[in-house]
């Protein structure tokens, strides 16, 4: 395709199991591991889109696993004290 030609291939936004998002030319099968997300258009639409709604750019299992730490009491060790 030349330069000065306008590009009207239509993708798809798809989506892996780590909630990670990525484009795929509409007319294909979903590669294994991702879904398509409902949302199609011209590549500049469909990043867009991600743009819009991957705001934490952090893999679902990270983010999980931050979470439960941070939900989780930190244990201080209990420091002897001194009575003199």
């Amino acid at each position: 395709m030349a330069w000065e030609e306008e590009d009207t291939t239509i993708y798809k936004v798809v989506m892996n199991h780590e909630e990670q998002y990525s484009i795929w030319l509409a007319d294909r099968e979903d590669a294994p591991g991702w879904k398509d997300v409902g949302k199609s258009g011209t590549k500049a639409e469909c990043l867009a889109y991600i743009k819009e709604v991957w705001t934490d750019m952090r893999p679902l299992s990270v983010r999980k696993r931050l979470d439960a730490a941070a939900a989780t009491p930190v244990q201080r060790p209990e420091v002897p004290r001194r009575f003199d």
